[in-house]
């Protein structure tokens, strides 16, 4: 099954040139998930060559305005290309608040939104996997996003399935659901025929925040982690009033964690993004700092390490095709932006 995550919105607090504000779609199979709604979130998706993709849920991380001001304008196109089918929307407590007072901007849906207020734990059940919620620490109530998927199970041994005596078919598919099954008098146990579980894989998204343990905790050995950087060492006291992060804790956060990559987001307009890589990347290497509608595209762990896609979302063929991969954290020069 194929997982994506596609940068819509890279700055923080307000747009740039280049850089619109906080969003990010994780496409997982099926499933579309967008974490948070910048301003101009849908203008962001067209840009990008995705199109306006028809979303299964709308995570919010908090209830900054730089979070959320897309809402309006997207859930308004939504009505207007006539979607019908239930929008979960799902962030901290105040979000029913929040959407009382946007009710007359955002008019008459002809679709349900089912606003959701979480708290810490799973918030959204997928097809082998699940989205939680998990505390994180800025001025406001805030929550982070882990997409984690279920352990797998082992690879299927044909040869010893056969030598065992079990025929070709449907049985195979039984051995490999973890089921027993019964050859004549002779029970075969999945064990006998299932290589070690394999695990799933597990993306996680900061929000805005500063660094803290329950981050490192439910990014132990994560694919990737997406965390803020809004700041550099130097202006780590700024930062602390702020409740933001710096590329070197953000980065002391991935390595603590032992993630495959880390992708630095929430970027002031004050700061060079190669300063900012630099800076995390003397820490831990496998760091990176996308630019909107970069994508990293992350296979299952027997498959190979995240691969870092520049511009990925521009530039897919006519035919659907992903684009060809720079490798594993390979970063491309960023602009002096």
């Amino acid at each position: 099954m194929d997982l994506w995550v596609t940068f819509l919105g890279t700055a923080a607090s307000v747009p740039t040139t280049s850089r619109g504000t906080s969003a990010t779609l994780v496409v997982r199979g099926g499933s579309r998930v967008l974490i948070d709604c910048g301003e101009g979130t849908q203008r962001q998706f067209l840009r990008s060559g995705l199109g306006l993709l028809d979303l299964d849920a709308i995570l919010l991380t908090h209830l900054h305005g730089d979070h959320y001001l897309g809402l309006p304008g997207l859930l308004k196109t939504y009505a207007l290309r006539g979607r019908t089918e239930p929008l979960p929307l799902i962030g901290p407590p105040g979000l029913t608040t929040l959407l009382t007072a946007l009710q007359s901007v955002i008019g008459r849906l002809p679709f349900r939104l089912e606003v959701h207020e979480a708290e810490p734990g799973p918030v959204l059940t997928l097809e082998g996997g699940r989205w939680e919620a998990y505390p994180t620490r800025h001025s406001v109530r805030s929550f982070g996003y882990a997409l984690i998927e279920d352990t797998r199970p082992g690879m299927f041994d044909v040869a010893v399935a056969r030598a065992l005596g079990v025929p070709a078919g449907p049985l195979f598919g039984t051995l490999q659901r973890g089921e027993s099954i019964w050859i004549g008098d002779v029970e075969v146990l999945p064990d006998q025929v299932l290589g070690a579980p394999r695990p799933g894989r597990t993306v996680v998204i900061t929000g805005d925040t500063e660094p803290c343990d329950s981050t490192a905790e439910i990014a132990s050995g994560a694919d990737l982690l997406v965390h803020e950087a809004t700041f550099l060492d130097n202006d780590r006291g700024r930062a602390r009033e702020t409740r933001h992060s710096t590329a070197r804790e953000a980065a002391e956060i991935a390595r603590r964690s032992g993630v495959q990559l880390l992708a630095l987001t929430h970027l002031s307009s004050r700061f060079i993004p190669r300063e900012v890589r630099k800076e995390a990347a003397a820490l831990f290497p496998e760091s990176l700092v996308p630019r909107d509608f970069d994508q990293i595209e992350i296979p299952f762990a027997e498959r190979g390490a995240p691969m870092f896609h520049p511009g990925g979302a521009t530039r897919r063929p006519a035919d659907g095709a992903p684009p060809a991969a720079a490798g594993p954290g390979t970063v491309t020069a960023e602009p002096d932006l």
